[in-house]
């Protein structure tokens, strides 16, 4: 009987060896072509299972010694079946190299090429593939190098780690924000009393929403007017700004939610919605724990987890102390010598100015990503741990953005359903088009960024409002440029590009020169 031989070595290595190792044991004579042709049958059946299983040329074997022809179709359809089904191939190709004399394995006319493949790193297959050791690459190398910054650093200015510009050496100066700030809930307790009037029908609507308006109005204004007339630490103003800020959007999100369950029942008792079956209640304790809760939404009740993880919550209070000593190692470090070693950006040499600026944008840029995991991730999820709330998206995946528009639907989220749930829909359902919509939140959010930073710094230059509206050509451009290539990596690059390379250091560089030229003038 003639043999092929392409036949044979096109089969699976397994078969080769299994055939090979045979030949020893099969027995001579008469049976000696009845056996190979066998093999070669059993040799062109399972060529689909070796081409299946991606090239696997260490395959299971019997073991060696004499044997019928019927040990060897057993031994191969039992492997067969393992390599289709998926399991113990491993252990199997171990056990495999361990009894396999070494004559047997990977024979020269066995074939090394079976399929079209592409390389890794090409742009068929680069996705497909894992890259966590390049990422673990990355990561040396940036420990790396930011060992070598920092040790150069402690070596050209030592430890500038002191009060200044960001905290008071005086801390008795700031008594009154503290007093300001914990005067700040008779503001939600006011709008209770309004609304528990307007419940009982003592008021009208319209006194109703006039009401909401002095007290929501009053409740920003307070802490502006004692920050302005207090000589406080810029960060005692800027948390004392920030806690304001949050009480107003509190305040118009129970307001307006409020409002809305009042019409909504007037409807019911009207019979318009006979089918719904809805209550208006007003609920102090609802009120109370809306104003301690990580959200900006007010609804009557919210999702609730089973209990507190003490041990988990220890772990997070470890690592939110350890971040926020980082973010003032950092900036008393880095980004305060910087500066002061710096001229205004709109001032002096063009060249100058973008090295500083370029310069800035690596510490800053790491201050915000801490900022961000200290307040976001840590801040926020320690206090509704503690008050056991269980709707924890804080922020979605932003740092995958391709546009400016995306990044701001991602990045804050109790914001963001703040803006779509009282500014967005609200506009449209009062027939202003989406882009007018969009601007109008654009807005509101730049005042909010103007106050915060302005009213702390007693300066007010417009750099964030300006810096917030300029987002809005932004949209359009990282838009335009998502279509246009139809490629994520280019949006997701200008938006890193405009907004952490360039536009925070240069605008910590015009607040700051604009302060110290103000008291230099003052002085």
């Amino acid at each position: 009987m003639t043999i092929n031989p392409e036949s044979i070595t096109s089969s699976s290595d397994d078969n080769n060896n299994l055939r090979r190792r045979r030949g020893s044991g099969g027995g001579g004579g008469g049976g000696g072509d009845k056996s190979v042709d066998d093999v070669t049958e059993l040799d062109s059946s399972s060529v689909d299972a070796s081409n299946s299983s991606d090239d696997l040329t260490s395959d299971v074997r019997d073991g060696s010694g004499n044997g019928g022809l019927d040990k060897v179709s057993e031994s191969v359809s039992t492997t067969v079946g393992k390599i289709s089904d998926g399991d113990g191939v491993q252990e199997e190709q171990r056990k495999a190299n361990e009894t396999t004399p070494l004559k047997y394995v990977y024979r020269a006319s066995a074939p090394a090429h079976r399929r079209n493949k592409e390389s890794p790193l090409s742009s068929a297959a680069i996705f497909k593939q894992s890259h966590a050791g390049l990422l673990n690459l990355c990561i040396v190398v940036l420990i790396a190098v930011n060992s070598r910054l920092i040790i150069e650093n402690l070596m050209k200015y030592g430890l500038l780690i002191g009060s200044g510009f960001w905290s008071s050496s005086t801390s008795v100066r700031d008594w009154p924000l503290l007093m300001c700030c914990l005067s700040l809930p008779i503001f939600p307790l006011a709008a209770f009393l309004v609304e528990k009037m307007a419940q009982k029908k003592y008021m009208t609507e319209h006194v109703v929403v006039t009401l909401h308006i002095v007290i929501t109005t009053a409740s920003i204004l307070y802490p502006v007017l004692v920050i302005l007339r207090c000589d406080s630490a810029f960060l005692s103003g800027v948390t004392l700004m920030m806690f304001a800020c949050i009480v107003w959007m509190k305040l118009v999100s129970y307001a307006h939610t409020n409002y809305d369950m009042r019409q909504l029942a007037k409807s019911v008792d009207e019979g318009e919605n006979s089918e719904i079956n809805y209550s208006y209640s007003v609920s102090f304790k609802s009120l109370a724990y809306f104003m301690v809760a990580p959200t900006l939404c007010y609804q009557l009740s919210y999702p609730r987890s089973a209990s507190i993880r003490k041990g988990w919550l220890a772990r997070q209070l470890i690592k939110l102390v350890i971040f926020i000593g980082l973010m003032g190692f950092i900036i008393e470090q880095y980004i305060n010598p910087i500066v002061r070693s710096s001229q205004h950006p709109f001032e002096g040499n063009l060249l100058y100015a973008i090295e500083r600026v370029l310069k800035l944008s690596v510490p800053i840029l790491y201050v915000w990503l801490c900022m961000f995991y200290s307040l976001f991730h840590l801040w926020l999820n320690i206090l509704a741990e503690i008050l056991r709330f269980g709707d924890r998206e804080f922020y979605k995946d932003w740092w995958n953005a391709k546009t400016i528009d995306e990044y701001w639907r991602l990045w804050n989220m109790p914001v963001h359903k703040w803006m779509v749930r009282h500014i967005y829909f609200p506009c449209l359902r009062n027939g202003i088009p989406k882009g007018v919509a969009m601007v109008i939140s654009f807005f509101i959010s730049a005042v909010f960024h103007e106050l915060c930073i302005a009213v702390p710094c007693r300066l007010f230059k417009f750099w964030a409002f300006l810096g917030i509206m300029f987002q809005i050509p932004l949209v359009i451009l990282t838009n335009f440029l998502q279509n246009k290539f139809k490629n994520s990596n280019v949006g997701n690059m200008t938006f890193w590009c405009f907004f952490c390379i360039v536009g925070q250091p240069m605008c910590v560089l015009l607040y700051y020169h604009d302060v110290m030229n103000r008291n230099g003038s003052a002085s």
